[in-house]
């Protein structure tokens, strides 16, 4: 075991993966000389060269179509879309080829493509600088969706996904780049793939969230076990596809579920894992499905960023009404 940051993390997954296949490459803005905004890839220009690892002009439709055309020429590309809100413009890019690909090609094209995008709120940032995209790219069929809450998960998740044959958004919650826990070597590492993580056992109410959300989420559950609650809380992990036996055998067992995601209510990804409970556990539940989310207004400035994003209090008050509805 070794004590890393998530952005060390992080950075050792690249690290590995372009010294076990030559054909990885690295791009994106500011990616090579200065090591990225966050510094994820610190060093690895340094390491592996500026063929292998280099940036780009600040086109993020182009990084993400030139990765669709190295793919196609045989190179497992990695990409980083500096900021979730810069992704937009490489949305099209996304819907329109990189989803599309290998159906459109009848199998004869697959795309290795990893996108990494800095996501979620928390470090107060200006306008475009702090999204909840995930809604989005799970909407589109041939994309997985992936976003890690803890250092080991970042490890093991952005290996999974640069390993695998389709292309994969892999969103990583830039408030937790700093937070720091054990991360096991490869060989301990769990190899099953598109699981979610049982974070913390409970009996009483299941807490199902993604990213940086998870840490409010165990937040609550303290604040709730001083009552006497019993908070079960699952990771997600994997947004696309979804781990649909795991959440509902938790939701089975606590028969009260809570939803907890920083995107805006309407149309968000808590939506999709509502309607999965509701379709899989109904006859087990003794109260609806909550959900907390952010309102539906544009990110606000870093100034009102609390009042946005969902806090272990607001989550604690979900878990109460649960009880209430009984």
């Amino acid at each position: 075991m070794s004590e890393w940051s998530m952005q060390r993390a992080l950075n050792e997954a690249l690290r590995t993966s372009l010294r076990e296949d030559a054909r990885t490459l690295i791009f994106g803005e500011d990616v090579g000389r200065h090591g990225g905004v966050f510094r994820v890839t610190d060093g690895l220009q340094r390491s592996f060269g500026d063929r292998q690892v280099f940036d780009t002009p600040l086109a993020e439709a182009g990084i993400v179509g030139a990765a669709v055309g190295l793919c196609m020429r045989g190179w497992r590309p990695v990409v980083e879309l500096q900021f979730d809100g810069f992704s937009y413009p490489a949305f099209n890019q996304v819907a329109s080829h990189v989803a599309r690909l290998r159906t459109r090609s009848r199998g004869a094209f697959h795309l290795p493509l990893t996108i990494r995008v800095p996501s979620f709120g928390g470090i107060k940032g200006p306008e475009l600088h702090s999204e909840s995209t995930e809604a989005l790219y799970a909407h589109l069929p041939g994309i997985k969706v992936v976003s890690p809450s803890t250092p080991a998960d970042a490890y093991a998740l952005l290996l999974q996904a640069i390993r695998d044959p389709d292309p994969v958004v892999f969103l990583e919650p830039k408030s937790r780049y700093w937070s720091t826990g054990p991360v096991p070597t490869e060989a301990d590492l769990d190899s099953e793939l598109y699981s979610s993580r049982l974070a913390r056992a409970g009996r009483h109410v299941t807490l199902l969230s993604w990213g940086a959300s998870v840490a409010r989420c165990l937040q609550a559950a303290d604040f709730a076990a001083e009552d006497g609650v019993e908070v079960e809380v699952v990771d997600l992990r994997w947004l696309k596809p979804i781990d649909v036996p795991a959440i509902a055998a938790s939701v089975r067992k606590t028969r009260r579920a809570v939803v907890v995601e920083e995107a805006q209510r309407s149309g968000g990804l808590g939506a999709e894992v509502s309607a999965l409970l509701m379709e899989h556990c109904f006859s087990d539940l003794r109260a609806p499905v909550v959900r907390v989310a952010a309102p539906d207004v544009p990110y606000p400035s870093g100034s009102f960023e609390d009042a946005f994003l969902p806090t272990p209090d607001r989550i604690l008050t979900a878990i109460q009404s649960t009880f209430g509805a009984a």
